[in-house]
């Protein structure tokens, strides 16, 4: 089982979106047959079998085992992976792409960023996963607090700096280097508000994106 799935077939991204199967792939952690899910999510038999199938024929549960009791063969299922993660392939026509957003500023540019790491995590853990290999990848999360917008502009001048000094120290693109071995590395840097938790624990319906990207700029 992995620990995240990332999902790109838009049919197994339906299919894992509805609330039954959700339930039912949250569950399903630990290895479970439709009976025993069935006392889980209150739910018939039958209608829990309906969305196991489901969920089956998009490689989101695998067979564990098939034990007989009395004249009947119980399946014992379970999830994939512990979690999921839709990818933006499974919106390929509509996915955002880095290359209509230039600016370094630009919050949808972020966004594109964050929506090709996805992407291209998706296919590389799927690809060690086949080759049971250990994927080498680094990040790093934290909070940083200004006190002013000025303090922040510099903040971010300072650390483009210093991440470009590193990488023409160690960043060799010649092909020969690639030709004898090397392999290209992806770097994303980002910088962006942190959520209110106001914000995170009771969420206002009311507010429009508009209005909430007004007030962050009005804190700055």
């Amino acid at each position: 089982m992995l620990d995240i799935e990332v999902i790109e077939d838009p049919a197994a991204a339906e299919a894992s979106l509805d609330p039954i199967r959700t339930r039912i792939l949250q569950e399903l952690v630990e290895p479970a047959s439709a009976t025993q899910l069935a006392a889980k999510v209150g739910l018939p038999r039958q209608k829990v079998n309906y969305h196991l199938k489901a969920l089956e024929r998009h490689g989101l549960v695998e067979l564990v085992e098939e034990r007989r009791k009395g004249n009947v063969t119980e399946r014992v299922l379970r999830a994939t992976a512990a979690s999921y993660l839709i990818s933006p392939v499974a919106l390929a026509s509509v996915a955002p792409d880095p290359r209509r957003f230039s600016d370094r500023f630009s919050a949808f540019w972020l966004l594109s960023l964050a929506s090709r790491t996805v992407q291209e995590m998706g296919k590389l853990i799927a690809g060690a996963a086949v080759a049971k290999k250990k994927l080498a990848s680094f990040a790093i999360d934290g909070e940083i607090t200004f006190r002013s917008a000025a303090e922040r502009a510099a903040f971010a001048e300072e650390l483009g700096v210093a991440v470009t000094k590193l990488v023409d120290k160690y960043h060799d693109g010649g092909a020969t280097a690639v030709a004898s071995g090397a392999r290209r590395h992806r770097l994303v840097v980002v910088l962006h508000p942190a959520l209110k938790a106001t914000a995170l624990k009771n969420p206002s319906p009311q507010a429009s994106p508009e209005q909430s990207a007004e007030k962050d700029q009005s804190n700055d």
